[in-house]
């Protein structure tokens, strides 16, 4: 791993710019990063950290969480299981565009409830098209509507992962079961890797989350559905604090058609495997060589 912390960044940048200069440069992040406390901005990356270590850190945002939000929380750090490797598949025949899964993920991860943000994004596309650039995610009416189809994009986990390369500080990275995660307490909230995902699966906090405290999701993961200060940049993790615990993903179980398929790469048996196996399937912007774990594929 890069001996770059975020102090020898800002070390490095002081001893650059001069005091002035560097005073005027760190201004806005100062201000992103307000709800953070001192101990919080400068803690280790989470690969150094130790079982203690990190056991201190969760006790350490649960309490900031209950004082800030008026909610107690349980807050864990589930390791990926041997043997396993996370793939989602995505029924484009059955899918119609209700939005169910967004208003899930909103919910599950703890978004911020002013913006009404989520990972998922329902893409209302023209019949015979596969250019999600064309497609609008703002439409109002019934659905499914005559000549569309939906397509629902979030991260696509990949492989080949443009946003992990950008990263200046390795605040993001690839787990060992395929999960692009975020050390949300590391990011310098530079936005690189939002740029850098051809999919725009990736969001910027740009104020403090305002979840009331009856609507907050209680079960929590520190590389997940944890509250995210403000001034950091945030992505979907296919739920680890469910699917690492033997659990589904929330957008999955909140599908009223069954369009969402997902499961083990690794388990000859798990529905992915089969859907990867029988059916036409396809990923988005296959000529950029990410190499996606989340698949489309239709009927017929």
């Amino acid at each position: 791993m890069s001996d770059t912390t975020r102090r020898n960044l800002l070390k490095g940048a002081g001893a650059t710019l001069g005091a002035a200069a560097f005073a005027q440069a760190m201004a806005p992040l100062t201000k992103w990063t307000a709800d953070l406390s001192f101990d919080e901005f400068l803690q280790k990356h989470y690969k150094e950290f130790t079982r203690e270590e990190m056991a201190v850190v969760l006790r350490r945002l649960e309490e900031k969480t209950e004082r800030e939000y008026g909610r107690k929380v349980s807050i864990q750090d589930l390791p990926p299981q041997e043997g396993v490797s996370f793939g989602y598949a995505l029924n484009l025949s059955i899918c119609i565009g209700c939005r169910k899964c967004a208003e899930a993920c909103h919910q599950e991860n703890n978004h911020d409830r002013r913006t009404g943000n989520s990972y998922i994004r329902i893409l209302e596309m023209e019949q015979g098209s596969l250019d999600m650039e064309r497609g609008t995610a703002f439409y109002d009416h019934d659905v499914p509507a005559p000549g569309k189809y939906y397509l629902p994009v979030q991260c696509h986990q990949c492989d080949n992962a443009p946003c992990v390369k950008v990263c200046p500080v390795q605040a993001t990275w690839k787990e060992q079961d395929g999960v692009v995660v975020v050390d949300y307490n590391w990011c310098i909230g530079c936005r690189y890797c939002e740029a850098a995902c051809p999919y725009h699966a990736r969001r910027f906090n740009w104020t403090k989350p305002e979840v009331p405290a009856d609507e907050i999701n209680p079960d929590q993961g520190y590389l997940s559905n944890r509250i995210r200060p403000q001034g950091v940049v945030e992505k979907c993790t296919f739920c680890l604090h469910r699917t690492r615990a033997g659990r589904l993903p929330a957008c999955l179980e909140a599908c009223p058609t069954g369009a969402r398929v997902f499961g083990n790469l690794l388990d000859p048996q798990s529905p992915i495997r089969w859907v990867l196996e029988n059916k036409r399937v396809f990923v988005l912007k296959e000529e950029l060589g990410t190499l996606p774990r989340f698949f489309y594929f239709f009927d017929k």
